[in-house]
């Protein structure tokens, strides 16, 4: 798959379970929610950081990747705060609502001002190699189990740009 088309599916499926467990009553549901939303959001976090921006960094995306960067460590640590809360927390709601919408924030501005640069730059066989990467990576960290709580140890900087 298409790299970009592979983020692109990854953060509306993020952006419909963060919408899910917002409207979650029940807070058992909230962490069933936010346990697969911590997964999903760790391996998306973890293949543009190690695999996509360090590929598609170049002159005309580097600022963008910068700030993507920054953006990621404002979601590890919301993530990293909510795993440690229970769902009844007083806070725990409106963690949740900030968390999604940074997310939502973060998405539009990889597919508004990244995503076109690199489909300039980056032919569509590129691509494919790249999601292909991408998907090894994020298969990997799903099997080696809980891919949420490595987010825990990454939130005192934000990643570098390779």
């Amino acid at each position: 798959m298409n790299a970009i088309e592979l983020l692109i599916d990854q953060h509306r499926l993020l952006e419909a379970r963060l919408k899910a467990a917002v409207d979650a009553t029940q807070p058992q549901a909230r962490a069933a929610l936010l346990a697969q939303i911590g997964d999903s959001l760790a391996v998306h976090i973890a293949s543009e950081e190690e695999v996509f921006y360090p590929a598609v960094k170049a002159r005309r995306t580097e600022d963008i990747l910068l700030e993507s960067l920054e953006e990621h460590l404002s979601l590890k640590r919301l993530l990293a705060d909510l795993l440690e809360l229970p769902p009844t927390a007083p806070t725990f709601e409106a963690k949740l609502k900030v968390l999604k919408e940074q997310t939502e924030h973060h998405h539009r501005e990889e597919e508004e001002h990244l995503f076109p640069k690199v489909l300039k730059i980056w032919d569509p066989q590129q691509l494919e190699v790249l999601g292909r990467q991408m998907m090894r990576l994020q298969q990997d960290l799903r099997d080696e189990g809980d891919p949420r709580e490595a987010v825990t140890e990454q939130t005192d900087e934000a990643a570098r740009l390779g």
